[in-house]
């Protein structure tokens, strides 16, 4: 069973910066689709932003050259680097992992809050 652990979120004004941070455990993190997802409120959750365990990546057209995922596999951590944030970009955050054993299995973080304030 993988652990994911997402921090960083906060209160920002429209604007500012927020790096946020999922440290994975319970795997050999170098193995691990990972990726962002959010969820605002009353809507579905959406992706964000993924990398794969080759350091592909992929953005969803809302957040393209605003936001940067990154991993380190040192660290078994993803980041996801977000700036000139808006409020629409508020939302709960979720760090999300996938492995393939004998067959894929998912896995999701517990999730943490941005506020972009007007």
């Amino acid at each position: 069973q993988l652990q994911l652990v997402a921090s960083g979120g906060g209160l920002v004004q429209a604007g500012g910066s927020l790096r946020l941070s999922c440290v994975v455990s319970g795997s050999d993190f170098r193995f691990l689709d990972l990726a962002w997802y959010r969820q605002a409120p009353g809507k579905q959750r959406d992706f964000v932003a993924g990398i794969t365990r080759g350091s592909r990546t992929d953005y969803d057209d809302a957040v393209k050259g605003r936001f940067t995922i990154s991993r380190d596999n040192a660290k078994n951590t993803v980041y996801l680097q977000m700036h000139s944030l808006k409020p629409e970009d508020t939302a709960v955050y979720h760090c999300y992992a996938k492995i393939l054993t004998t067959k894929w299995v998912d896995y999701w973080g517990q999730g943490t809050q941005v506020t972009v304030s007007s």
